[in-house]
C-alpha cells in the first residue's frame, strides 16, 4: 500500500543493541543534571533540603538518575559468615576460569567440615549475585561453590560459541575438578543442563558423580504445568526469536559482533510480568524519600540495584535452549542427546535427588520441576525427597525470609543426610 513502510524484523534485530546505546547516550546530560540536583538538594548544609519542596526535588532527581542509568555488575560483597556464633571470613576464590564462567570458591577460614555444595545459578539475563541471598544462607553449614557466568558481550568471538550442549559440558567439567562428594544445586533453568549433566556422568560410570542433586524452580516439563513464559516460547518458532530479539554486540565491546540474547530484552519482559508491582514499588520508593524514611529506600535500591543489572546470553545457548527446553520438549519425551549421546536420566543411581516447588511461582509452576522424579526412576525411594513450599513465588525459593527460615533448612537436612564425609563421622569416632 502507498504510504505504508514495512518493517525488516531481522534488520531490526542487527541494529537493535545500537539503538539501544544511542537511546542511553542521548539520556546522560539528562541523568548528569539529575545527579547534580539531587547532590545539591541532599546537601546537608543547604536549609532547603529539609524542607518539603527540597526532599520533593531530591526525590524526583533520584527516580530520574535510576530510570536512565545502566546498572553494572555488582559484587556478592560476602566478606564474613556466622559459624557457631563466631564470626569467620570468607574469601572469594577463582577455582577454575573458562570463557564463559568463573567457578568462585566462598572458602570460609578454618578447617571445619561441611559438605561441598556447586551452586549452579542460571543464566538467564541477571547475574549470579542475584542469589546473594541464596549463597549468604549456605555459608553457614556449607562450603559452597557458585558458577558465575560471563557476560557475553565481553567475550571476543574469538573464543568461540557457546550453546547448551557447551553449558551441559562446563557443568560435568566442574563437579569433576569438585570431586564425587559434591553435591549440586540448580535453581531454575540450570536444572534442565544439571540433569543431563548428572545423567551422563551416570552413564559414563565417572568417579565424579554429586553425592545429591536439589533442583528448585526448573523447567524439567513445561508441558505439566504451562505458564506465561513457557506459552509465550511455544506461540514463535525458533526462527521468529533468532529474527527479533537475537543481536549483534556493537563494535566498542570486547565481544564485538558476538551474537546475543540482550539482557535487557530479558530484563523487560521479566518487569512486564508484574509490571503492577513494579511501579508500585517506585511509588513507594518516590513517597519514602519524601518521608525521609531512609532505612525503607535503602531496602528498594538494594533490590533493583541487582535486578536491573543484566547480562547477554550467547544467541546459540538462548536459541538451542528454546528448541529444546520449550519447543521439542526434548528431556521429558526421552530424545535430549548432548553431542550426539542420548541422555538417560534412568541411569542415575549413586545421586540422590531431591526436588523444590513453590505453590505461587508464576515462571517454573509446580509440576515442572518434579518431573525429574519420574525421569529419574534408578534413584532409590530412600534418597529422593520432594518439597512445595507454600505461599512462595518464584524468587522466593531462593531469597528472602522463606528460604532461609523454610526451604534452606530443608534443603540442607538433605544434603547432610546424603553426604558422604558426615555420614561417617559417627563410625570414625567409635
Amino acid at each position: 500500500m502507498a504510504g505504508v513502510t514495512s518493517v525488516d524484523p531481522a534488520r531490526h534485530a542487527r541494529v537493535l543493541y545500537q539503538l539501544y546505546d544511542f537511546h542511553r547516550a542521548a539520556l546522560k546530560p539528562m541523568r548528569m543534571w539529575a545527579e547534580a540536583a539531587q547532590t545539591v538538594f541532599q546537601n546537608p548544609y543547604l536549609p532547603t533540603s529539609y524542607t518539603g519542596f527540597g526532599r520533593a526535588v531530591a526525590a524526583g532527581a533520584e527516580m530520574l538518575e535510576r530510570s536512565t542509568r545502566r546498572f553494572g555488575k555488582p559484587e556478592f560483597e560476602l566478606t564474613s559468615t556466622m559459624i557457631g556464633g563466631h564470626k569467620v571470613d570468607v574469601t572469594e576464590q577463582v577455582v577454575l576460569s573458562k570463557p564463559f564462567c568463573e567457578l568462585r570458591h566462598f572458602k570460609r577460614t578454618g578447617d571445619r567440615y561441611d559438605p561441598k555444595v556447586l551452586l549452579v545459578v542460571p543464566m538467564s539475563g541477571h547475574h549470579a549475585t542475584l542469589l546473594r541471598g541464596t549463597v549468604e544462607a549456605l555459608l553457614p553449614e556449607h562450603d559452597v561453590y557458585v558458577t558465575d557466568w560471563v557476560d557475553a558481550r565481553l567475550v571476543p568471538v574469538a573464543r568461540g560459541p557457546f550453546d547448551l550442549d557447551d553449558y551441559i559440558a562446563y557443568i560435568m567439567e566442574f563437579l569433576q575438578v569438585l570431586g564425587p562428594e559434591t553435591h549440586v544445586v540448580a535453581v531454575c533453568q540450570p536444572a534442565v543442563p544439571v540433569l543431563a549433566a548428572v545423567s551422563l556422568l551416570a552413564q559414563g560410570g565417572d568417579a565424579c558423580q554429586p553425592a545429591s542433586m536439589t533442583l528448585m524452580g526448573g523447567p524439567i516439563d513445561v508441558t505439566a504445568a504451562p505458564t506465561m513464559p513457557s506459552r509465550l516460547a511455544q506461540q514463535h518458532p525458533v526462527e521468529w526469536f533468532e529474527r527479533t530479539v537475537i543481536s549483534s554486540v556493537p563494535p566498542y565491546y570486547p565481544g564485538a559482533f558476538r551474537k546475543v540474547f540482550p539482557g535487557f530484552i530479558q530484563l523487560s519482559g521479566f518487569m512486564s510480568m508484574n509490571l503492577d508491582r513494579h511501579i508500585g514499588a517506585h511509588i513507594d520508593l518516590f513517597r519514602h524519600l519524601i518521608q525521609g524514611d531512609g532505612e525503607s529506600a535503602e531496602g528498594h535500591r538494594r533490590f533493583y540495584d541487582e535486578y536491573l543489572s543484566v547480562m547477554d546470553l550467547p544467541a546459540e545457548f538462548y536459541l538451542q535452549t528454546v528448541a529444546t527446553v520449550f519447543h521439542r520438549h526434548d528431556l521429558p519425551r526421552g530424545t535430549l542427546r548432548w553431542r550426539g549421546a542420548k541422555v538417560e536420566p534412568a541411569a542415575i543411581r549413586q545421586t540422590a535427588l531431591m526436588t523444590v516447588e513453590g505453590e505461587r511461582d508464576d515462571i517454573s509452576a509446580p509440576g515442572q520441576t518434579v518431573a525429574a522424579q519420574r525421569l529419574c526412576s534408578g534413584i532409590p525411594a530412600n534418597r529422593r525427597d520432594s518439597f512445595l513450599a507454600r505461599d512462595v513465588g518464584h524468587f522466593g525459593m531462593f531469597n528472602g525470609r522463606r528460604w532461609r527460615e523454610v526451604i534452606m533448612p530443608r534443603v540442607r537436612a538433605f544434603i547432610r543426610r546424603n553426604d558422604p564425609g558426615i555420614n561417617a563421622l559417627p563410625a570414625a569416632a567409635d
